[in-house]
């Protein structure tokens, strides 16, 4: 039974699971339709993902625009077309290994209210269709791919044993995290791509309060 102001639940999402399929499974568990989620993961990406039922629904609007906290798992030596795990890596050419100094000098340009650009495999809309669909096609989308501003205010090494480089990154809704792993490694003239992304906060909501999906 789904109490009349409807229910927020906090999910650590699975990896393999896109966020509509948690919403797919929730939908089940609580045989509603009105079931929406607060922000979308990638396939690949764990973490929280705040999910709705009923008229809690009505408060996923204000959560989509909160400030989100990740952990995140780069490598570096390399990129790929997806600038993640997902896509055809294309190893770099000959580069200094860049020390823990290097990095954090690089960071520094990344910190702070920074232009980006969307991923050309990204569900952004130019002129009615998804850049990815036309980035599938083999079309140049170079040249389509949006910029937008966005607020970095953590950007902190974790841990860096080339070429794993493991960073937490606190930044507005809508930032693109492997974009932001790509753009270091061009940075830092070595290429890098995602290979692993976490997410822990989405404005008060956190992680640990989270329950895995089998636990709903």
């Amino acid at each position: 039974m789904i109490p009349e102001e409807g229910i927020l639940l906090l999910i650590d999402k699975p990896s393999g699971f896109t966020s509509h399929d948690v919403v797919n499974v929730i939908r089940k568990k609580f045989n509603t339709r009105r079931v929406g989620h607060g922000g979308t993961l990638d396939p690949f990406a764990t973490g929280l993902l705040i999910v709705g039922v009923g008229r809690a629904t009505k408060k996923l609007t204000n959560i989509v625009g909160l400030d989100k906290t990740y952990e995140a798992t780069a490598q570096l030596g390399a990129t790929t077309d997806t600038y993640d795990l997902t896509g055809s890596i294309i190893p770099s050419s000959e580069f200094p290994v860049p020390s823990s100094d290097d990095i954090e000098n690089a960071m520094k340009n990344f910190r702070g209210t920074i232009e980006q650009k969307a991923p050309a495999f990204s569900a952004k809309k130019v002129k009615g269709q998804k850049l990815y669909a036309l980035a599938r096609r083999g079309e140049d989308v170079e040249h389509l791919r949006p910029t937008k501003k966005v607020d970095v205010t953590e950007l902190e090494i974790l841990d860096y044993n080339f070429p794993t480089l493991k960073f937490r990154v606190t930044c507005s809704s809508g930032t693109y995290i492997r974009s932001l792993a790509h753009d270091i490694g061009q940075d830092l003239g070595c290429g890098a791509y995602l290979t692993e992304l976490r997410r822990t906060r989405i404005g008060e909501y956190k992680l640990e309060d989270a329950k895995k999906l089998e636990e709903i």
